[in-house]
């Protein structure tokens, strides 16, 4: 039984106050803390950071280094030079894999093709031109290369790579040979492209856009200077720039920006950045 008293500071909790219960009826011992609901952290191995993809050619690289380092020990009967020789397989092997992988993912690297053109292009940002690089065509897997917008009006330039050991030939200004492959899939595609960037930048600014489809090619040679093929342009890859520039002026620099910002809208960027 409680001897009724309260202490001074009026708190029947206070960690000073002593209650006179009787012993049996306090509390012997304090509640079980609840259990962790935390799953136990497990250390992370030297074996179990081998086995994870992100290291795996570490291992592939050690035991390389370990391989060429115990076989030239044995050969030339000296620890010392197989230790040399186990780390000259390790640089080896570190620079070869520097040389053939990149920090960027493949499908978001630029062709050899592609870059050529585009540092074309970049020197006529002084003239007037803007350019959109590797622009999706909505609701497909197509793209365009360069879309090119300056005073000579607008531009799909899509950039090829093709083997320089392969002739390339035109049959009545219809059919496009590249050795003996015919290439009118790939003239019926830069078409199709371009009309649809047109269509889809004229709906935004409502009124009609004129867009040139092109093929610039790189590789082989190209026995003439610029020919239409099936209503697509087809020329050398170093021609870009000057078939860009020697026609005529057709838009006002006001016309430039906003073509280029209604393309800017309506064809997303097909590798965006993150």
């Amino acid at each position: 039984m409680d001897s009724g008293q309260v202490p001074e500071d009026g708190n029947a909790t206070s960690p000073i106050w002593v209650s006179d219960r009787p012993a049996e009826d306090r509390p012997t011992s304090r509640p079980t803390p609840p259990a962790s609901t935390y799953a136990p952290v497990e250390r992370a191995s030297l074996r179990s950071l081998l086995d994870h993809p992100k290291y795996r050619h570490l291992r592939r690289r050690a035991l390389i280094a370990v391989g060429v380092g115990v076989l030239a020990g044995i050969l030339l009967s000296s620890w010392r030079l197989g230790v040399t020789a186990a780390v000259a397989a390790a640089i080896v092997d570190t620079v070869l894999r520097a040389r053939s992988n990149s920090t960027v993912p493949a499908w978001r690297r630029a062709s050899v093709a592609e870059r050529r053109t585009e540092a074309q292009l970049k020197r006529l940002e002084r003239s007037g031109y803007r350019t959109l690089h590797a622009r999706a065509i909505p609701d497909s897997e197509a793209q365009i290369d360069h879309l090119v917008v300056g005073p000579t009006g607008v531009y799909a330039v899509d950039s090829e790579k093709w083997d320089k050991r392969l002739p390339v030939r035109v049959q009545s200004h219809r059919k496009l040979f590249h050795g003996p492959f015919n290439q009118k899939p790939r003239l019926d595609e830069a078409r199709w492209e371009a009309s649809q960037a047109a269509e889809l930048i004229g709906g935004a600014l409502g009124h009609q856009v004129t867009i040139v489809p092109s093929l610039a090619i790189y590789g082989p040679a190209i026995p003439w200077k610029i020919l239409n093929v099936r209503e697509v342009d087809v020329f050398d890859g170093s021609r870009v720039r000057k078939w860009i520039t020697k026609r005529e002026r057709s838009l006002t620099d006001a016309e430039i920006g906003r073509i280029y910002e209604a393309a800017e809208r309506v064809l997303p960027a097909r590798y965006p950045e993150p």
